[in-house]
């Protein structure tokens, strides 16, 4: 099921637009700029209270609470204990031994999809055409059809029951205790089995036909015809026998260590894991999480360059082939800013740790720019070779 719907945006309107867009663009740049010199003052205070808690981690038997450990940070590898059953008490399922229950649910669905294709016009008005398909799909969460470019004849309704996880309030770790949200996430999940009393409760509580179906149930009026609105719910236990941490000893409890620059170290590992294994591992998350940001800055200001001088190209598109030359030649400008600007915020934010690593970071990007800019400005100046016609 699907529909075509045609606009048409004058050049007035677009200008408008990039003019707004240009304004985004400049606040765009600025939160990147934040981000890119908040992230290295952030990675470089992970990377330092990391260094600090290895140097300073005593690895100790879970077996046993030493009082002059008090405070401390240590690291422990034990057998894990959940402190009480999991359970979903909407439908009283449980999962004993374990340490958490989840619920996944599925809905029967209208789902919105669009693909448009634009054409500039001379004189700058933009032509759009954009076709609209309505298809039912299973989907977690809920399509809100009331965004729909037609929400008539494809209303989504609201799902009797959502995704819900259920963590024990504490488990121990030998003689450790530890919150339950810490060890939820290190769980092995596995798929539980429902039942046919399952299913009747559940009919109790929803006021509905269900039926079970493939290890969960199924909430509607028959599995092989769904329909909007119908559910699918599975249930699945996170199971944890053995675990390790580092973290402070307090009280008999695993709590954040703070270090000396005021961050927090609290590590965990399903398994048995050594301390300098987990620091490993945790330094080499901390640099994955810098250069992702550092890329997704970058990302930012090349597009918070490209939105402030958009509004040249939809100046130049009254004549459309003046508005694509143009347009090719800002996003290139707005190339060479970000490789000379990006590099030059990361350095200025490692600058006060680091100054040789900042120095190093301000000469590749000028190279990168410098070249850029040569090679384009020796591709305009070579001569046309090119043999002329015989006279």
């Amino acid at each position: 099921m699907s529909f075509t719907e045609t606009t048409r945006t004058s050049w007035l309107a677009r200008l408008k637009n990039a003019l707004i867009g240009a304004v985004i663009g400049i606040v765009l740049v600025g939160a990147a700029i934040w981000a890119l010199v908040w992230n290295e003052g952030r990675s470089i205070k992970a990377y330092r209270a990391l260094t600090e808690g290895a140097g300073i981690v005593l690895s100790v038997s879970a077996h046993e609470i030493t009082p002059s450990n008090e405070g401390k940070l240590i690291h422990i590898s034990g057998r894990v204990t959940p402190d009480g059953i999991p359970a979903d008490p909407e439908f009283g399922i449980f999962a004993d031994g374990a340490v958490a229950v989840l619920r996944e649910v599925e809905m029967y669905q209208w789902v919105e999809k669009s693909e448009s294709r634009s054409e500039t016009k001379l004189g700058g008005s933009q032509e759009t055409v954009t076709t609209y398909t309505y298809t039912k799909e299973w989907k977690s969460g809920r399509e809100n059809s009331g965004d729909f470019r037609q929400p008539e004849g494809h209303e989504n309704p609201d799902p009797a029951v959502d995704d819900q996880s259920f963590a024990v309030e504490s488990a121990k770790v030998g003689a450790f205790a530890v919150s339950g949200e810490r060890v939820t996430g290190l769980g092995t999940q596995t798929d539980l089995r429902l039942t046919e009393a399952d299913v009747a409760r559940a009919e109790q509580v929803l006021s509905g036909q269900v039926h079970l179906d493939r290890a969960g149930f199924y909430v509607g009026m028959d599995p092989a015809q769904p329909r909007v609105g119908d559910l699918r719910v599975r249930y699945s236990r996170a199971d944890l026998p053995e675990a390790s941490f580092v973290a402070a000893q307090n009280k008999g409890w695993l709590e954040p260590f703070t270090a000396s620059n005021g961050r927090e170290i609290f590590l965990s590992a399903a398994g048995k894991a050594s301390a300098a294994e987990m620091f490993d591992t945790a330094q080499a998350e901390n640099t994955m999480i810098m250069w992702l940001i550092r890329l997704g800055g970058m990302i930012g200001l090349m597009v918070g360059f490209s939105l402030f001088f958009s509004i040249l190209g939809v100046i130049a598109d009254v004549v459309p082939l003046a508005g694509s030359l143009v347009r090719f030649g800002t996003g290139m400008i707005a190339f060479v800013l970000t490789v000379l600007v990006g590099p030059l915020v990361i350095a200025i934010g490692w600058f006060a740790y680091r100054p040789l690593l900042s120095i190093g970071l301000l000469l590749a990007g000028g190279l990168i720019a410098f070249a850029v800019v040569w090679l384009r400005r020796r591709a305009a100046g070579r001569p046309n070779t090119a043999p002329s016609a015989a006279q």
